[in-house]
């Protein structure tokens, strides 16, 4: 675990920022920059102990904000239902290259991506490794996504060769916690009496990644970031479908989930991930996934099932979208 360094983590009050700013608080000094619309994320994120700005990175002004951290966590992403595509490659790209240029000091920057850079492949079971074709899988609660995020990377390989400054680029799959994350939201769903919707015909197989490995790797990703940068897939270690997860936590709670497979545009099947570069570079994850799962279900609903009612939040967001009258997928990263 990473002691006494000054780091910079952005977007600090995000489903997997937030657990990890709180990790990397107990030992370090921690800054934390959003543009914090609801002022009570941030009044979170400085409960941690935190000293937090608000800063829009697509804007290039970083006001006060120190330069000499020794290393960047850079999780922050806009993700929005609309297709301004010239306000996300701003947002997510431009932004990228204006952080690190700023931080052009550091020892090394983890940039986290996603899997849904990769082009979409019509076998389920395909493992996606860092040499495949980069795509637009279309993901329509973010259609701008994983466009922006292409163009993120490049901005992020560009900075590291631009500035001398060591960078890994980590592709994310199906991370979850008890702070959110695509399995939490299907159990959230479960527990509401709410239908679970999947890609038809099936199977949907992830690497889903759990909080704690995410925490426990983000230090030895900074340890192997270089120049030219290192682009590795972030994802966990075993491969396992949405349908075999929910069943499970199904199990968990005492609910039998309600799962509807329905044809969605795109052309993805799966979304497993090649995990042989992570595994080389830095070792395997210690949370297999029922483990993970179980300690999520745990924390985030210690009535195991006993309220129900509405989803709120992230999840019940999502749930309008892949429920409405357009053609949603679910976030791979």
């Amino acid at each position: 675990m990473l002691r006494g360094e000054k780091i910079l983590v952005t977007g600090p009050a995000g489903q997997i920022a937030f657990p990890m700013t709180e990790y990397l608080a107990a030992a370090n000094e921690v800054w934390g920059v959003a543009r914090f619309g609801d002022a009570e994320t941030r009044e979170r994120v400085d409960a941690l102990g935190v000293t937090t700005r608000v800063i829009d990175l697509a804007s290039g002004e970083f006001g006060d904000l120190p330069d000499d951290f020794t290393y960047v966590v850079h999780l922050a992403a806009s993700q929005g239902p609309d297709a301004d595509y010239d306000h996300a490659i701003r947002v997510n790209a431009e932004g990228t290259g204006l952080l690190l240029r700023h931080c052009r000091r550091a020892r090394a920057a983890l940039v986290a991506s996603t899997a849904s850079v990769y082009g979409p492949n019509p076998d389920p079971w395909h493992l996606f490794a860092e040499t495949d074709p980069l795509g637009d899988p279309r993901p329509p609660h973010s259609p701008t996504y994983s466009i922006s995020k292409i163009a993120q990377e490049a901005a992020a390989r560009l900075a590291a060769r631009l500035f001398d400054l060591p960078v890994t680029i980590a592709r994310i799959n199906a991370s979850y916690g008890p702070n959110g994350g695509l399995p939490a939201y299907h159990l959230d769903w479960i527990l509401a009496g709410q239908p679970v919707p999947l890609r038809a015909p099936g199977p949907t197989p992830y690497s889903p990644i759990c909080q704690d490995d995410l925490d426990d790797q983000a230090e030895k990703l900074l340890r192997v970031a270089s120049v030219p940068a290192t682009i590795v897939n972030w994802a966990g270690d075993d491969v396992v479908t949405a349908e075999d997860w929910c069943a499970y936590l199904g199990e968990l709670v005492g609910l039998e989930p309600q799962l509807v497979h329905r044809e969605y545009p795109g052309g993805m099947r799966g979304a497993a991930m090649d995990n042989t570069r992570r595994r080389a570079l830095i070792g395997d994850c210690r949370v297999d996934w029922r483990t993970g799962m179980r300690r999520m279900a745990e924390a985030r609903h210690p009535d195991r099932g006993q309220g129900g009612g509405a989803v709120q939040g992230q999840a019940g967001r999502l749930l309008d979208a892949m429920s409405g009258g357009t053609e949603a997928d679910e976030p791979r990263g």
